[in-house]
């Protein structure tokens, strides 16, 4: 069985890299984060190298690609701690659109997304729904041919940079009822939506979005109404594939950073690289890395398959990486010393970032949980 990369994915990965050293290193991106603005030049570039349009559908501007290339572009993004909000507008939004918006909605936003004029947040968390996707108290009730969204959304991560809510809403049922919950598509500038921005932990911007009597069309909705708890699920599997390969990238450089550190580091009269406690401790960091790389292309092979099957690998997948992350993070930390804990120092960023990202739409406690009560269904 072939398992390589195609060419035209190797020159993706490469045009990614040479961007990153060129644009992205951590000094230019440590600058970047201190300006409000400093994503916008970025998100342009991304246009410009196709990264936007790579997974989209052709007849909407895109290149056809599919979870492959997400997979190539995130483990590039995890290498560089890209911190732009690609995958709530690429692999949600963009997923959405592409699986149940209606031809006036694909041609609305698609090809504003593949060009860079348009920026969608995921709006679906809540201070109470931990992981739940389906305990959603916004309310979306009918009023005439359109809707009107009540409530609060927590942690919309990419919503400052934002110009189109993806918003998850209740148009009937209980609060934690499967059934009733819709998908709209709704501008952050509309009437009654404020935000409360603010940085996360590892550099990127989150926000509290706030709705109040905000008024939509019917166009606004995306899919039917009531049904769009399977479409959610399959999203959010998709975004957790592809910030698994993300995490891969981390923990890539968090294993040659820490390699290249031990070897000038000198304890002793010797560098720490040739103390045999910290090799066989670095074997173990890549021996991960190199599990973590597996398991996150099985998820990302197995979203064309049927539900159960998607989410079982995409369960696995999350358990091991956030156990790796956690691992190779915390090896890494301590191989540096107290250094690697340090604003200065790369190491401590990525493994910000890798725990960041074990904590996005199920950590491992709940994946595991997940995937053993699939398995117990399937038995």
């Amino acid at each position: 069985m072939h398992f390589d990369y195609s060419d035209e994915q190797n020159m993706l990965r490469d045009s990614i890299a040479k961007w990153a050293a060129g644009q992205y290193d951590f000094e230019k991106r440590r600058e970047a984060l201190g300006r409000e603005d400093g994503w916008k030049k970025n998100w342009a570039t991304f246009a410009e190298l196709g990264l936007l349009a790579a997974p989209l559908p052709e007849d909407a501007g895109g290149l056809g690609g599919g979870p492959l290339d997400v997979a190539v572009v995130m483990e590039e993004f995890g290498k560089a701690l890209v911190v732009e909000p690609y995958v709530s507008t690429v692999v949600i939004g963009a997923g959405a659109l592409v699986a149940a918006g209606s031809d006036a909605q694909k041609s609305a936003h698609l090809e504003a997304i593949a060009g860079g004029a348009r920026i969608i947040a995921f709006a679906q968390a809540e201070a109470k729904s931990r992981w739940a996707l389906h305990d959603v108290s916004v309310t979306a009730k009918k009023d005439g041919a359109g809707y009107v969204l009540n409530g609060q959304k927590a942690v919309v991560l990419g919503a400052p940079q934002a110009d189109v809510l993806l918003v998850t809403a209740r148009t009937g049922g209980g609060q934690r009822e499967a059934k009733g919950v819709s998908l709209f598509l709704v501008p952050k500038a509309a009437k009654g939506v404020t935000t409360r921005d603010y940085p996360t932990m590892d550099g990127s911007r989150a926000a509290e979005v706030y709705f109040e009597n905000v008024s939509v069309g019917a166009e606004a909705l995306l899919g039917a109404a009531d049904g769009a708890l399977p479409l959610i699920e399959r999203l959010v599997d998709e975004a957790n594939a592809a910030y698994n390969h993300e995490a891969v990238g981390c923990m890539r450089m968090m294993t040659s950073s820490t390699q290249e550190y031990a070897k000038q580091r000198k304890q002793f009269g010797r560098a720490i690289a040739d103390f045999q406690v910290l090799q066989h401790r670095m074997v173990d960091m890549f021996m991960h890395t190199e599990e973590s790389v597996s398991m996150a292309l099985l998820a990302s092979l197995k979203l064309d398959a049927g539900e159960a099957e998607r989410a079982k690998a995409v369960s696995a997948a999350k358990v091991s990486i956030g156990r790796a992350g956690r691992f190779v993070g915390q090896s890494a930390v301590q191989i540096h010393g107290g250094m690697g804990v340090t604003d200065e120092m790369r190491v401590g960023h990525y493994f910000k970032r890798v725990t960041m990202l074990d904590a996005t739409f199920g950590n491992v406690d709940h994946h595991l949980k997940r995937f053993t009560g699939l398995s117990a269904k399937a038995a």
